[in-house]
This record gives structure tokens, C-alpha cells and sequence, in this order.
């Protein structure tokens, strides 16, 4: 298994992007340079001084040590959203395929409403309620993401059920919770896989939306999407001000999901048998 990971050039290249804001997002807070809080009146709106590289915003703070500890707030959120909407929606959508029935139109019904609204509608009218904060983002953007898993794994379920050695488990008399943990959910792991991607990159950029709007991450903690939304007014003094977290925010966002898709084919157990 291990050679058909270095063998993925996608795979690789996107680890090598990925594991060093997953390093800085753990040990930030003592490689900083500087105070991301600290003012400096006499340095505002510089590209690049001595001591800062990436130049400082219009306070004067360090923007290298902003974006450094930008990366944390977004990535718990991202990570924490992802979680629970995989187990959440996972564990639905599996028991809509499973048991079928009311449970099934139960389910899926209350799917198709939340998958009515757009995300970034959903998530601001829900915020309006219960403020901003990054526990509140992880619980919100987490809701919001749910019934993607429970379609993909409802109809995944309906597909895998029908399978002769599922039927065959169930005639020998094995526990529906056996059937469903052991023998569907392992067979119906690949595309939540490459769902995980795609939600971790979702989650990112809409946390980075609403902490652009001032809905997201609280100030003065700093997020990608805040330093974006606050250096929009400032483009024609400092434009790389803007230019720093949009370029991290959309490599970031890119290398998850090249690292989903590779993760796919190499754990498809379709491909395994090419």
C-alpha cells in the first residue's frame, strides 16, 4: 500500500504542500516573528521592511506572523466541519439505504430541504442566530455539509445491499450493525473519501466567505479570510497585502483536492483490480 502512495505523483506533490501548513498550524504560535497583535503606527501599509518580509497591514502588524497563525483557526474549523458532517451524514445516509422505509423518506426528505438552500445562505442566516466564534463555524458549516454525505452513502448503501455476499451475510444471520459496519461501510469508503476532499476545500473557503464578511473568526484573531476582506480596501496601497492569504487560501485548497482525488484511485478497490 505504502509503494502506491509514493508511486502518485498527485499524491505526493499535494503532501508536500499540505504537511508543512499542517506543521505551522501546530507549532505557529512560537515560530512567529512577531505580536500579530502588536500596532505599529509608524509601519503601516509597508510591502516589506527589514524584520518583515511580507510587509505589515494598516495597523502596522507583521503580516508573516498573521498568516501563520491564520492557518490554525481555518483548519480547525475546516477539519472539525468535515467530521462531523462525514460521521453525521455517513451514519444517516446508511441507515436510510439500509433499513429503507419511513426511516428511508424520513431521512433523505429532510436531505433534499437543507440541500435546497445554498451553503453560504444557510450558513449566514444560522450564524445570524447564533453568532460568530469558531465552535459556532465548526458546528454550522459541519450541519450545512451533512446531507452530501447522506446521499453519497445513501446511494452507495442501495448499490452495495444488493450484492450477493451482503445477501449472503444476511441469510447466515449476521447483525444488521455487522453488515453495515463491516461489509458496506469499508465498500462505500472511496467516494466518502474523495467527499472529504472536497468538503475540507469547501469548508475552507466558506469559512474564509464568512470571516470575509466579518461573520466568521471574531477579531483581532486573524484568519485568511479576514485579512482578505480587510485588505480589499487597501489594494492600491499594498496590494500584496491582498495577494499573501488569497495565494495560501487557494494553494491550500488545491492541494486537498488533488490529495482527495489521488487518494481515490489508489484506495478504489475498482482500480485495485486494473
Amino acid at each position: 500500500m505504502l509503494k502506491k502512495f509514493l508511486k502518485n505523483k498527485t499524491f505526493i506533490i499535494s503532501f508536500v504542500i499540505l504537511l508543512p501548513m499542517v506543521v505551522v498550524a501546530i507549532i505557529g504560535p512560537w515560530i512567529i516573528p512577531h505580536d500579530p497583535l502588536e500596532i505599529h503606527s509608524d509601519k503601516v501599509l509597508q510591502q516589506s521592511l527589514p524584520g518583515y518580509p511580507l510587509g505589515t497591514d494598516e495597523f502596522g502588524r507583521d503580516i508573516l506572523s498573521r498568516l501563520i497563525l491564520g492557518i490554525r483557526p481555518t483548519l480547525i474549523v475546516a477539519l472539525g466541519a468535515t467530521f462531523i458532517a462525514f460521521t453525521c451524514g455517513s451514519i444517516l445516509g446508511m441507515s436510510a439505504g439500509y433499513f429503507r422505509g419511513i426511516l428511508e423518506k424520513t431521512i433523505m426528505r429532510i436531505v433534499d430541504i437543507v440541500l435546497c438552500f445554498p451553503p453560504i445562505l444557510l450558513a449566514l442566516m444560522v450564524v445570524g442566530f447564533w453568532g460568530a466564534g469558531i465552535n459556532n463555524l465548526m458546528i454550522i458549516i459541519g450541519i450545512v455539509y451533512i446531507p452530501r454525505f447522506a446521499r453519497l452513502a445513501y446511494s452507495s448503501t442501495i448499490q452495495v445491499k444488493g450484492l450477493e455476499y451482503v445477501q449472503s451475510e444476511l441469510s447466515l444471520g449476521a447483525s444488521h450493525l455487522r453488515v453495515v459496519g463491516k461489509i458496506i461501510f469499508p465498500n462505500i469508503l472511496s467516494p466518502l473519501i474523495i467527499q472529504i476532499s472536497l468538503t475540507i476545500a469547501a469548508a475552507i473557503l466558506l469559512e474564509s466567505g464568512l470571516s470575509f464578511l466579518g461573520l466568521g473568526v471574531i477579531p483581532p484573531e486573524p484568519s485568511w479570510g479576514q485579512m482578505i476582506g480587510q485588505s480589499r480596501g487597501y489594494i492600491s496601497s499594498n496590494p500584496m497585502y491582498v495577494l499573501w492569504p488569497s495565494l495560501f487560501l487557494g494553494l491550500t485548497m488545491l492541494a486537498i483536492n488533488l490529495m482527495g482525488d489521488s487518494l481515490r484511485d489508489i484506495l478504489d478497490p475498482k482500480l485495485k483490480t486494473k
